[in-house]
């Protein structure tokens, strides 16, 4: 006799980026993308209050607690975790690491604004602090190859 196999539960995931100073990172990537930094100071607040963390690991970012090395974003109509701050969707998550970036990232994320928007979002883009690598054309259509402030590459079409 077969049996029926159960359906997948779907693996949540999020993009994590490697940064030198994550609060920046995702100040710029939360602007961007029109998103939210997740606000995590009651989960921080609970941790310190028990003891379970030092207060080293904190920095008050926006008038609030938030970890030294990293941060995320997160789409503002998705849920989240209200107990922790943590989003349960679709996340940009920015980690401190020691060492800079030196070579062209092998995964980025393409930016859609809308249709024709490309331009109007190419000045608001660089205003917080992008910057343009270089304007591709192809028979396929065209985009903007463009640097975040830490030089992570993006694309915008």
């Amino acid at each position: 006799m077969t049996q029926t196999p159960t359906p997948a539960t779907p693996v949540h995931w999020k993009v994590v980026i490697d940064t030198a100073d994550p609060h920046a990172q995702a100040d710029f990537w939360a602007a961007a993308l029109r998103y939210v930094v997740e606000d995590n100071s009651a989960l921080i607040g609970n941790l310190l209050g028990a003891g379970a963390v030092p207060a080293e690991l904190v920095v008050e970012s926006h008038g609030r607690r938030a970890w030294r090395d990293l941060v995320a974003v997160r789409h503002p109509d998705d849920p989240y975790d209200e107990a922790s701050g943590t989003g349960r969707g679709r996340r940009l998550l920015f980690q401190r690491v020691p060492e800079p970036k030196t070579v062209k990232n092998r995964l980025h994320l393409d930016l859609h604004p809308g249709e024709g928007r490309r331009e109007e979002e190419l000045a608001r883009l660089e205003d917080l602090g992008a910057r343009v690598l270089r304007r591709v054309e192809e028979p396929s259509g065209g985009w903007i190859v463009m640097t975040d402030p830490e030089g992570n590459e993006f694309c915008l079409h």
